[in-house]
């Protein structure tokens, strides 16, 4: 990839405005994880940095995310009685994504269906929305997620606080009205955040701002534990692990669909996993793909891994002194970014077609962007996966239903009129063939053995052509068993005929043909034609 000046300008703009956006965040994440305020800004300098460089998304931004923030927190106040021991599980955790990613199973997450990345991403924006509507009020932010900020609410309004409500409708209007040809030059989060900043500095005295931000460098807090605590470690740490590793691929997800490129699933586990076991080594909270940065940093230019390792060299020019010059920044402010930030995320071209879209896709879609926001981010994906698999499959019952062709054969057409079989009843059809097309699977198995079964009772001989079969999984060779069974009750004899490798190896490991004498399983029609005829004249 050519990297020129334009590029590198979008890089150092979408790592500025994202850090910008990232420092009351992760400031609040490191509170709620209880580890600490800082521990927040050094985890999106390590995680940040070391995601971006080894990490498998160019574009992603990474660091404290909500997900992690409440994980971590059950891991201190659960699994871990000092500081060290935690920082032991956020270690182990981090080792553990990167054995994911050795082991290439992040690549599996590409299978996720659109409506389930659309129901996520619709669901994060309006989470991302309704969060800030208390410092868009000046009111401080409610516990409790979007419940508790909705049940906050009503004394919000009624206790608004004039100067951050105009702040904040400034700072948002601004963010809907720049010009998107201009954004090559300043993109419009950062300038929609310099004039909330400039009204709150020198009109707005009275709004709410960031505040008093830590400074200086960690130290090396991670110390040995005792051997027993390592056993008791490693089911927090996996339950850290996975949690990161579905936050962080779904971010590459909404990455992928705002730039139109592919991230590489599991060189991104191993770059978060690498972020995370340095945080563990100095004390800082664990993280993971940050979508909320991730999609700022692109719409403000951010197209490379440079984007992600300024933005973390950014953090940390900040912890080293420039804090000051972020103190004072209105939440209001910050409040109006993030809702243009959340309207930005939502699937609005998906959303606007919701009327088109089938049922049980628009179910899927449903389900997943209300969980998101009434539950969590990993149940609402894991439900709508679930939801979107089921659907998937009553699509391939019918495609698989219909690639079965099961007809009974004249004894005068396939025989032949010269043989013996061919010159009696000219109706006659004591064999039938089944001639499975295509690839069948769990979806189409059940169904199978009800529409097939019937007719093979019909027949004296039933053979099964597999000359066009390409796939069968499991379930589906357990249903070429029941088959076998069922012409076995209705004194059918079987015939296999033209069993591909693939779909032999499967049948044979599971010994589903034992039933079929080894001179019943032919390569081609003649042969099958000669063994039904010696069958039926024996």
């Amino acid at each position: 990839m050519k990297y020129d000046l334009d590029t590198l300008r979008g890089d150092f703009f979408g790592g500025l405005t994202s850090m910008v956006v990232a420092l009351p965040v992760s400031l609040g994440f490191g509170i709620a994880s209880g580890m600490g305020p800082a521990a927040g800004l050094y985890g999106a300098i390590a995680v940040g940095f070391f995601a971006a460089v080894f990490g498998g998304t160019r574009s992603q931004i990474s660091g404290p995310t909500a997900p992690m923030a409440v994980a971590m927190a059950v891991v201190i106040t659960t699994h871990a009685d000092t500081l060290p021991e935690a920082l032991t599980v956020v270690l182990l955790a981090g080792l553990l994504q990167v054995l994911l990613g050795l082991s290439r199973i992040g690549r599996f997450v590409a299978y996720t269906p659109h409506v389930v990345v659309s129901g996520f991403m619709s669901g994060i924006g309006i989470i991302v929305i309704i969060l800030q509507i208390m410092p868009f009020l000046g009111a401080d932010s409610a516990s409790g997620g979007v419940i508790g900020a909705l049940r906050a609410l009503p004394d919000a309004l009624g206790n608004a606080n004039t100067s951050a409500l105009t702040i904040a409708v400034v700072t948002l209007v601004v963010g809907f009205l720049w010009p998107r040809r201009l954004s090559r030059y300043a993109p419009g989060p950062l300038v929609a955040l310099v004039t909330g900043t400039l009204l709150g500095v020198l009109w707005l005295h009275d709004a709410p701002v960031i505040g008093e931000i830590p400074t200086g460098l960690p130290g090396l807090a991670w110390e040995m534990p005792a051997a027993g605590f390592l056993v008791t470690a490693l089911q927090p740490a996996l339950i850290l692990a996975l949690l990161g590793s579905v936050d962080s691929l779904l971010t590459s997800l909404v990455a992928d669909s705002l730039t139109g490129q592919r991230h590489n699933p599991d060189r991104e586990l191993i770059g978060q996993g690498i972020g995370n076991m340095v945080a563990g080594l100095f004390g800082a909270l664990p993280g993971a793909g940050a979508t909320m940065g991730t999609v700022i940093n692109i719409r403000s230019g951010g197209t490379t891994r440079a984007s992600g390792a300024l933005r973390a060299l950014l953090v940390l020019a900040v912890v080293l002194g420039l804090g000051r010059f972020a103190e004072p920044i209105p939440l209001a402010a910050l409040a109006g970014v993030l809702m243009k930030v959340g309207w930005d995320i939502m699937d609005r071209r998906l959303l606007v077609r919701i009327h088109r879209l089938r049922s049980q896709h628009l179910v899927v879609m449903l389900v997943t962007l209300v969980l998101t926001v009434s539950v969590d981010l990993i149940t609402a994906v894991a439900i709508g996966l679930i939801a979107g698999g089921l659907a998937h499959a009553r699509q391939l019952e019918r495609l698989e239903l219909d690639s079965v062709i099961s007809v009974p054969l004249l004894d005068r057409t396939f025989f032949g009129e010269d043989s013996e079989l061919g010159t009696t009843d000219r109706f006659s059809a004591r064999v039938g063939m089944v001639a499975l097309r295509g690839s069948f699977t769990v979806s189409s198995a059940n169904k199978l053995v009800s529409v097939i079964g019937a007719e093979i009772g019909d027949h004296e001989v039933v053979i099964f052509d597999f000359s066009g079969t390409t796939y069968i999984d499991d379930s589906a060779a357990m249903m070429i068993e029941q088959l076998i069974e069922v012409a076995s009750r209705s004194d059918t004899a079987c015939v296999v005929m033209a069993l591909p490798d693939p779909v032999a190896r499967t049948l044979e490991a599971l010994d589903v043909l034992r039933g079929v004498p080894a001179d019943r399983i032919v390569e081609t029609r003649d042969e099958a034609r000669v063994v039904a005829q010696e069958y039926l004249l024996a």
